[in-house]
């Protein structure tokens, strides 16, 4: 065959494999290389030919620069055009020729997004047949703008973008419909003489977009036979912003093998939140998104999970295991406390629902204090608890008490419960005949309460400090060599500084009769005792070297 003789490339459109064809600065040393998988791609910044920051490693050609002898028709070898204009690629876009252009103004973004609660189920997808052009030529250009002033080109097939998008489907059937009433004869390539005419591409502009790079790997997913096993490769964080995408563009293919792969996943807290911020602007089938909302959404009633809150509180006051329980402690408490990241606006755990587990703890001390007297010698103890010793059981439901106590305190609810522990009038009968060793375990309690007061973390009436005071000053003074000596956590200066300013909260005459307790005390144990001297100062000062103005001013 003659040299000057044309090889005619295929018209018909491929079955297998839909194929993207690149166009070519100038023209290919060989037949083979007139395909390429994915199209041409231009990028255009503000500054000049600096590429926009894309998706991770593609398979599209890059292109900064066009040679002026540029290819007039996309897709195919023509004759290259001397005319040395759009030297750059910036100037792609701009550039007049016989092709009717289809430009969506910035006021039609809109028409690139589904809208706001379309279901996907009943979108089959348009019929590939009502594209026109072959689907080996680009006659599609896509402009893609960015928020933040980058521009990308994509130069496609018009039968791929039918048959996968809605959105570009009517799109492009709004230009196909102009284009014939305008100029069918100018605006068709064939072949005439060894020639290539000019043909028609359609131009649509897209504004505002959040990500090129993610718009780019999109399109890209159009001309994948298998879409899923491409997801395995991109991961669950873009795929969210891919589903994204596809949704606005209504590509359902797209959407379906998205929701397919982000079920079979786990997610990070970002992830879900970000589904759950897309669940709320599109609308999906529900045979495909249920059970992504069943991961999402619980539809357990507010009673349930109030009861289920409540119960992790009565498991851990039954706790046995020492180490387990100090670890299931410090997780409830976490995520009950107000300043928890997991907190929401819904009811979890009520102030009652913890004021009956310190009930039932109060209960169960007075009954482990009753072991120690000679009446219950034989002891009430459950079978699986016999072989372990009382102060450790008795140690046991004081730490439940005061990590129930953290919890009050935490969410301002513990008001109540220093009305209650003032008022174990037999606990407290108990606790002067009982041994030293058990016994400071119940002043454990009262120090957390007095350091609370002192430092301005709970507030109670008057009523209420004066009764604590009046039950339990007596026992901390006689338990605090043991507080000493037996810590467990607790600060000892700051328990000492706690009682002294709340003991100052109280009325003078009361004030008096305390202090007088505690110098006595403190007069034959010394050490044994809390150091008030400070507290005791500013009461002295206040009773007596002020009290000329104190009379003075009564009688004003």
């Amino acid at each position: 065959m003659d040299g000057s003789t044309r090889r005619k490339p295929p018209a018909s459109l491929h079955r297998g494999r839909r194929s993207w064809c690149c166009s070519f600065a100038v023209p290919p040393s060989s037949p083979e290389n007139l395909k390429a998988r994915y199209p041409k791609t231009d990028i255009i910044t503000k500054t000049g030919p600096k590429s926009f920051p894309n998706s991770p490693k593609s398979a599209l050609n890059i292109v900064n620069r066009i040679d002026p002898r540029r290819i007039l028709s996309p897709g195919r070898v023509s004759p290259i055009d001397s005319d040395p204009t759009g030297d750059s690629v910036r100037h792609v876009p701009q550039t007049q020729s016989p092709a009717a252009d289809l430009t969506v103004p910035r006021s039609r973004s809109g028409s690139f997004r589904a809208p706001n609660g379309s279901n996907f189920a009943n979108f089959p997808g348009p019929d590939p047949g009502s594209a026109s052009g072959d689907g080996d030529l680009f006659d599609v250009r896509l402009n893609l703008k960015g928020k933040s002033g980058g521009c990308l080109v994509l130069e496609t097939n018009s039968a791929v973008l039918c048959a996968n998008s809605a959105v570009f489907a009517g799109l492009i059937e709004e230009f196909n419909n102009n284009n014939a009433a305008a100029n069918n004869n100018n605006n068709n390539c064939k072949r005439n003489g060894g020639f290539l005419e000019k043909r028609n591409v359609c131009r649509i502009e897209v504004p505002e977009v959040e990500n090129l790079g993610v718009f780019k790997q999109t399109i890209e997913l159009m001309f994948e036979d298998n879409i899923t096993k491409k997801l395995l490769k991109i991961g669950a964080h873009r795929c969210i912003d891919i589903l994204e995408v596809s949704a606005g563009i209504m590509f359902n293919k797209g959407v379906i093998s998205c929701l397919k792969y982000l079920e079979a996943v786990p997610w990070t807290e970002e992830e879900e939140e970000k589904l759950r911020s897309l669940f709320m602007r599109f609308r999906f089938d529900d045979a495909t998104t249920g059970e992504i909302l069943a991961r999402l959404y619980s539809r357990d009633s507010v009673d349930s999970q109030q009861n289920l809150a409540r119960q992790l509180v009565w498991s851990i006051t039954g706790c046995t295991d020492a180490n387990a329980r100090n670890e299931l402690k410090s997780l409830v408490k976490g995520l009950l406390s107000r300043s928890s990241v997991y907190e929401k606006d819904q009811r979890d755990l009520n102030k009652e629902d913890l004021l009956v587990a310190c009930q039932s703890c109060l209960g169960l001390l007075v009954n482990l204090f009753d072991e120690t007297s000679e009446d219950n010698a034989q002891g009430k103890v459950a079978k699986e608890e016999k072989g372990k010793p009382l102060i450790e059981r008795v140690s046991r439901q004081v730490d439940n008490i005061n990590w129930l106590l953290e919890i009050l305190l935490d969410r301002q609810m513990a008001e109540e419960f220093v009305d209650l522990w003032a008022n174990q009038g037999k606990l407290l009968k108990l606790h002067e005949n009982a041994s030293p060793l058990v016994r400071y375990e119940l002043s454990r309690v009262s120090a957390n309460l007095f350091i609370a007061m002192g430092t301005r973390k709970l507030h109670c009436r008057s009523e209420a400090r004066s009764g604590l005071f009046q039950s339990w000053f007596g026992p901390m003074l006689s338990d605090f060599g043991w507080l000493q000596r037996c810590r467990k956590g607790l600060d000892i200066r700051s328990l000492e500084e706690a009682l002294g300013q709340t003991l100052l909260t109280l009325p003078l005459k009361q004030q008096y009769l305390l202090f007088m307790e505690w110098f006595h005390c403190f007069s034959k144990h010394g050490t044994e005792c809390p150091n008030l001297s400070k507290a005791f100062q500013i009461w002295w000062r206040r009773s007596f070297l002020r009290g000329s103005e104190t009379n003075a001013v009564e009688s004003r």
